[in-house]
């Protein structure tokens, strides 16, 4: 009863935090100390460098973009141990000729014994080179 309770808080919360965390920071209260995350340009485990990504994320959102989104889709319980996000980015990058930048994705969320998240993987719909080649003057 416990941990499913916990898992409604963290779906609530993540449909809370992730459509503005280029804008503020997300409540880290769901995820374990531990916690492991990799998408397709990072890897790293511990929540000191969790929060660590989430301020970089907004950093550079504000110094690289006049525009930028993060449109969740969906969030729900995959299985027992799985909560899955789906989500896009879309921005307009602070460049003259205003290059776009849009691609999809999906977080894979993992719960521990106690419903709390101890990992959290990212995949994107293209590599990383591609998504970058968005910037540049056609």
């Amino acid at each position: 009863m416990e941990y499913q309770l916990q898992v409604k808080q963290n779906i609530a919360t993540l449909k809370h935090d992730l459509p503005t965390l280029f804008e503020r920071d997300i409540s880290y209260d769901i995820y374990t100390q531990n916690i492991y995350f990799q998408d397709p340009v990072n890897k790293f485990k511990y929540k000191f460098n969790y929060r660590i990504i989430f301020w970089t994320l907004r950093f550079h959102a504000k110094l690289f973009f006049t525009e930028i989104y993060f449109d969740v889709h969906d969030v729900h319980q995959k299985d027992e141990q799985t909560i899955l996000a789906t989500w896009t980015v879309r921005g307009v990058l602070r460049v003259p000729w205003k290059a776009k930048v849009f691609f999809n994705g999906y977080s894979n969320y993992k719960l521990n014994d106690n419903g709390l998240i101890y990992e959290h993987i990212d995949t994107w719909d293209r590599p990383p080179k591609e998504i970058l080649q968005q910037f540049l003057r056609r």
